[in-house]
């Protein structure tokens, strides 16, 4: 099996290049081919030698993944199910809005968080994506050439593979890669607090943390990670950080009906993200089967946003999306395309 090429940073190139005694400019013709131009096969590299080209074609392939599989919902929202180098295939989804398009890609094959209420979790871990899977799902949309924004929301705990992650964001934001602006891209976590550093010290993408709960022990009953990492300790590293410039943080709040709705939960998260430039986004739960809690009625969650904007909290309500092709936070799940 060939090695792919996709996926290699700038001076992993250099280093390719080198290795097959190839001049030294070579390695920059073929990020451009790969990250500029897409193209998908070395033969179409015209620029290079013919014998640049055989010598890199002995070992290497431009690599990637087309999807398997296209599931359209009324709403828009379009999910890929895209085979990976695990046991088990990965899913992307991109959401339409208005002058935005948004993929939301996988970072992992399953996940080991086992948080209650996602079905990711449920799945258990099959495996790290290389950076050229993760970059392979951005390529590989019908929509590749439009979109506007990508966020690590799809599918696995981004800090769970965090270098990956961040080769995979290199190669975006890089003159040679795709030359994208950081602000195009978010990142989210449940908290893993050594990856979390990294990546706040490493990158200028915006940040997204999975909260859920403003309280130790009751984010605990859902979240196993709270019990190994416990949310002050995340948030507190979060403050060391300045978020007043380009970068963002923003809070995901997934809301349970007389789980973590009430005024007493508002107010827990004031204090908690007090003195924070921040925002929060409230997400209607989409329910997932055998798990007992319900979404919040809209109007809690009005309630709810009202009283965080009135403590100085910027706060939202996301749209839900995709829900009837199980598109939905919290509802990707390769088994779902399996049948």
């Amino acid at each position: 099996m060939k090695k792919w090429l996709l996926g290699n940073t700038l001076p992993e190139l250099k280093l390719i290049t080198e290795s097959l005694s190839l001049p030294s400019f070579t390695a920059k013709q073929i990020s451009d081919w790969i990250y500029k131009k897409r193209v998908s096969e070395i033969a179409l590299m015209t620029n290079l030698s013919a014998s640049a080209r055989d010598a890199l074609s002995s070992t290497y392939e431009v690599g990637g993944f087309a999807p398997s599989k296209r599931t359209l919902s009324k709403d828009g929202t379009k999910k890929y199910l895209f085979p990976s180098f695990s046991s088990a295939p990965i899913e992307a989804v991109m959401i339409p809005d208005e002058e935005r398009s948004t993929l939301c890609i996988s970072s992992q094959s399953g996940c080991k968080m086992g948080c209650l209420f996602c079905m990711t979790g449920r799945m258990g871990f099959k495996g790290h994506l290389s950076t050229g899977e993760i970059i392979s799902q951005i390529m590989n949309v019908d929509e590749a050439e439009n979109l506007t924004n990508i966020v690590y929301m799809g599918m696995g705990e981004p800090m769970d593979n965090i270098e990956n992650v961040l080769k995979s964001t290199e190669i975006m934001t890089a003159d040679w890669g795709f030359g994208w602006s950081p602000k195009r891209i978010t990142v989210s976590t449940i908290g893993v607090p050594a990856a979390l550093k990294s990546f706040l010290d490493r990158s200028k993408c915006h940040l997204a943390l999975s909260l859920h709960n403003p309280y130790d022990n009751e984010r605990a009953e859902l979240m196993p990670v709270q019990k190994a990492w416990p949310l002050d300790e995340i948030i507190s590293l979060i403050k060391s950080y300045d978020f007043t410039g380009q970068r963002r943080v923003s809070f995901e709040y997934i809301m349970f009906s007389g789980w973590n709705d009430t005024k007493r939960h508002a107010d827990a998260l004031t204090r908690m993200l007090k003195g924070l430039e921040c925002r929060v986004n409230l997400i209607r739960f989409h329910q997932i089967p055998d798990f007992s809690l319900k979404s919040s009625p809209d109007l809690i969650i009005e309630n709810f946003r009202n009283r965080l904007n009135a403590a100085g909290i910027m706060t939202t309500i996301r749209a839900s999306r995709g829900e009837d092709i199980l598109a939905a936070c919290g509802m990707l799940s390769s088994k779902s395309q399996m049948n």
